[in-house]
């Protein structure tokens, strides 16, 4: 098979259908040889700011000499970008031995009358198989979707559970306030084993700190009075830490998002209980300065900005975060049939500073229709909405009225995905 061959076959896949439970996972991953044996596996579960702290994490591990396979989701260009092995995704040749690797397991297991893995197992496992093969020490692992019921989950012990941020995303499935969902997050929480969350709501932190208890696990959590927010220079927010531990030092990271310190503290935090003794918090200096992550306040061309921004949430840390100046900004937007795309539009129209918004339509399913977003923005706004059915479209139009404006792009993960192949594809 080649790997063209096999990344069909995985997309076809279905990928919403309903979840088989942590058993048949670890059945599979028991076909598989039960790669996961033998590595430091940190299981990261959260809302919002997920990939973030996973891609901090692993930065911060190699800047510590330690060999690191990352598994995220979802991906923006190429599949093989679900798969990272020291920070790199793995080459078409490694995907294609994994994939066979996972499709003769399954194999097996459809032959003792096994349901076939999902789309999620089945991509964890081929994770796990190159983690194996490459043989990397740490494991960073993002759930899928909740925690509780999530196919990473079957990956035990972990080494440290780390819980990002809670907000209001995929209720038809983790419930409709933040109790519930924070509920199904801190599923991710194994007895004995430390726990990293960052602080939210009283709700929501109120059942993580709840879970750990029960579980005796160690718990901290990190809230916003743990770092201080010291400003946005050159494209870098910099900021300082409550915590003596870092001393006076100033830290940078390379986006501007008022949400990413909060992200980096919980990495950061994560990093002490790890490394203990041989921490070299001026290495994740460094590498914090330096690492991006692709799709989050990210940078594609001058002055022409994508964010995976699909939540409300997200929303509200994005408008926090782009600046009112007398530039003026200039908003793209999609979404996919079952966000909360009309708060979300409340949201930009009352708080971006936006004085024109172009609405599309993405390429998928589940994507909204045009017409239908470009009506609910003008609900909300009394300035021009404009209405295009293609991302391309969109875009052209976008960069032929920006008169200085800045654009940003945002409401999907499928959207930030269309214009960062498009950029490849013109060069």
């Amino acid at each position: 098979m080649t790997y063209t061959e096999a990344v069909d076959y995985i997309l076809d896949i279905p990928k919403f259908t309903k979840k088989n439970d942590a058993e048949h996972t670890k059945t599979f991953l028991e076909y598989l040889g039960s790669p996961q044996k033998g590595m430091r596996v940190i299981h990261v579960a959260g809302t919002n700011g997920k990939g973030s702290v996973c891609a901090y994490l692993d930065g911060m591990l190699r800047s510590e000499g330690k060999r690191t396979g990352l598994f995220t989701s979802p991906h923006l260009v190429k599949i093989n970008e679900r798969i990272r092995v020291c920070g790199t995704p793995v080459s078409d040749e490694i995907f294609l031995h994994a994939f066979e690797q996972a499709l003769e397991a399954v194999g097996k297991m459809r032959e003792a009358g096994l349901a076939h893995p999902t789309f999620f197992e089945f991509l964890l496992g081929m994770a796990l198989c190159v983690f194996r093969q490459e043989e990397t020490e740490y494991a960073v692992l993002e759930t899928g979707l909740g925690g509780r019921l999530d196919a990473t989950s079957a990956v035990e012990p972990p080494e440290v559970c780390v819980i990002t941020s809670i907000g209001y995303d995929h209720m038809q499935y983790l419930g409709s306030t933040l109790e519930e969902i924070a509920g199904e997050k801190a599923g991710i929480i194994r007895p004995g084993v430390p726990v990293f969350f960052a602080g939210t709501s009283e709700e929501s932190d109120r059942i993580i700190e709840r879970t750990a208890e029960k579980n005796n696990c160690f718990c901290k959590k990190i809230g916003k009075d743990a770092y201080e927010i010291l400003g946005i220079k050159d494209k870098h927010i910099a900021f300082s830490c409550a915590s003596d531990y870092y001393g006076n030092t100033t830290w940078k990271l390379n986006n501007t998002g008022l949400y990413q310190p909060g992200n980096a503290m919980l990495a950061m935090e994560t990093m002490r209980f790890l490394m203990k003794e041989d921490a070299h918090p001026d290495r994740w200096r460094s590498v914090l300065e330096d690492l991006t992550w692709e799709g989050r306040m990210e940078e594609v061309l001058p002055d022409v900005y994508v964010d995976g921004a699909h939540n409300i949430s997200a929303a509200e840390g994005f408008v926090e975060s782009i600046p009112k100046d007398g530039r003026g900004n200039l908003i793209v937007f999609s979404a996919v049939k079952d966000k909360e795309y009309e708060k979300m539009a409340a949201i930009l129209c009352e708080r971006s500073g936006a004085d024109l918004y172009v609405v599309t339509h993405i390429e998928d399913q589940r994507g909204l229709e045009a017409d239908e977003l470009g009506n609910i923005f003008r609900k909300y706004t009394d300035c021009p909405v404009i209405v295009k059915e293609s991302v391309k479209d969109a875009l052209a139009f976008a960069f032929s009225e920006r008169n200085g404006r800045r654009v940003y792009c945002l409401g999907s993960l499928y959207l930030t995905g269309m214009i960062k192949k498009w950029i490849q594809e013109v060069g």
